[in-house]
């Protein structure tokens, strides 16, 4: 839950609605800024993500260095790669609202739930540093600033 209380949560959840209502590919500079950050392997993940999950993980990503102005390539990977596990999933967005309002009540939606997890194993099998591991798994002491630039 957002820390600014549920009606924050439901404005970030909202503007999030709003914005899956474009399938537009990120701008090409944002989507090689964000790139620049990950091994080969996480790039194919990356190119996995639909174009509105790319923009953002791109919005995410850019909140974060400004809370975060000495963060890490692999920590900037990581804010990049937070949502990445929601692939297995495989909910559209209204799915995906419906996840979220009734929680993991079913497989699908529990997998939705679990997409940290989901994604940070995904990146260990992928070899990718124990730091982006770890943040993507909202682990370390960027944690924080990966929750609040994830949650405006």
């Amino acid at each position: 839950m957002s820390s600014t209380g549920p009606l924050g949560h439901l404005g970030h959840l909202a503007r999030r609605f709003v914005g899956s209502l474009s399938d537009a590919p990120p701008p090409a500079d944002d989507d090689a800024w964000a790139t620049s950050f990950m091994t080969d392997a996480e790039a194919e993940l990356w190119h996995r993500l639909s174009n509105v999950d790319r923009r953002h993980a791109i919005d995410v990503a850019r909140r974060f260095v400004e809370r975060r102005p000495t963060a890490a390539g692999e920590e900037i990977a990581a804010a990049c790669l937070h949502d990445v596990g929601k692939l297995e999933a495989g909910l559209g967005t209204l799915g995906r609202v419906v996840a979220t309002m009734i929680g993991p009540r079913t497989a699908r939606f529990r997998t939705y739930h679990d997409h940290e997890e989901i994604g940070a194993r995904w990146l260990e099998e992928r070899g990718s540093s124990p730091v982006t591991v770890a943040l993507v798994r909202r682990q370390g002491p960027a944690a924080a600033a990966l929750e609040a630039a994830d949650d405006l």
